[in-house]
């Protein structure tokens, strides 16, 4: 399962009653944040979760509205105690960008690791999460800016019957359905291939804010669970604006979800102007049904096909 949480649904500047566009994505006890600006931390707590802990951070680009709350959200995690390794990922010049910043927030007892992206697409693998990826995807913004994709895969069902045949003794079908490669007390190599079949469906979200329609958001969106997406503006007068400033309308979200063949799409990141982003919804909806104007704290439980899906709250 996969736990995310839009923290904040607003660009460019918090207001009283949006704060600014951040994901808290969540798996297996460990935290993943992408961006993080002001307001982020009242977010967080308005939500009831802990920084503590964040094990990764993600940052789309370095303009204010998605990291000028970087130094309290460290100051918060060294107060609650974090000791752990903080990994943090980014366009180039993101070393730079956070020393930077932490000039006033310079003393934090964790170490943190710094990933800098170079080429337009890049998986990383997330420490001490067997299958859980993040797959940071070049987009189309005034600077060099990346979109994420969450992939939870999943191994195939344990076949019982294979394993009986096969003379396996069920002291290591454990070890074996978790993927464990080993040697039973005569000697032979068991693998996971012997008992395991064909891998089943994961789990996607994929995220993407601040940029113009690109393909590449298509190809990683590509039937998502949940695509998050940009809509700065609802506005139809709004059309020119959005391709001056490289970003994007509810339109243009709604037809990149239903390129991608999503199962549902967020809506994210709105203009301050934009008061009331569901009035404007009906637009996106008339090309892809299942969107939705998130509001601030909007959560969903990801869940494998057969467990079922609890719905966004």
């Amino acid at each position: 399962m996969l736990e995310a949480c839009l923290l904040g649904t607003g660009g460019m500047m918090p207001l009283p009653y949006r704060w600014l566009t951040s994901l808290m994505v969540r798996y297996n006890g460990m935290s993943v944040l992408v961006d993080c600006g002001e307001a982020t931390q009242i977010a967080m707590r308005k939500k009831g979760w802990s920084p503590k802990p964040i094990d990764v951070m993600c940052f789309t680009h370095y303009h204010a509205d998605h990291i000028s709350g970087l130094p309290g959200m460290l100051l918060s995690m060294g107060n609650a105690e974090k000791d752990t390794p903080l990994l943090m990922i980014g366009p180039r010049g993101l070393t730079r960008v956070v020393n930077a910043l932490r000039v006033i927030a310079a003393d934090v007892p964790f170490p943190i690791e710094f990933h800098e992206l170079e080429g337009p697409e890049e998986t990383i693998a997330l420490p001490g999460a067997d299958g859980f990826t993040v797959t940071a995807f070049r987009v189309n913004h005034n600077v060099t800016c990346y979109g994420y994709r969450f992939d939870l895969s999943r191994i195939g069902r344990f076949d019982m019957q294979a394993a009986d045949t096969q003379g396996i003794d069920r002291k290591y079908w454990n070890r074996l359905q978790h993927g464990e490669t080993l040697t039973d007390d005569n000697g032979r190599v068991l693998t996971p291939d012997m008992v395991l079949g064909p891998p089943r469906k994961g789990l996607r979200l994929t995220y993407t804010t601040d940029t113009r329609p690109t393909k590449s958001i298509v190809e990683n969106a590509r039937g998502a669970d949940l695509f998050i997406c940009e809509g700065m503006y609802g506005e139809p007068d709004k059309d020119a604006q959005a391709r001056e400033k490289k970003h994007m309308t509810f339109t243009e979200a709604a037809e990149l979800a239903r390129q991608a063949q999503v199962k549902e799409l967020w809506l994210t990141h709105y203009s301050p102007s934009l008061n009331r982003p569901a009035d404007f919804l009906h637009r996106a909806r008339e090309i892809f049904a299942e969107t939705v104007a998130a509001r601030d704290g909007r959560s969903v439980d990801l869940r494998f096909e057969e467990e079922g899906e609890e719905q966004g709250s």
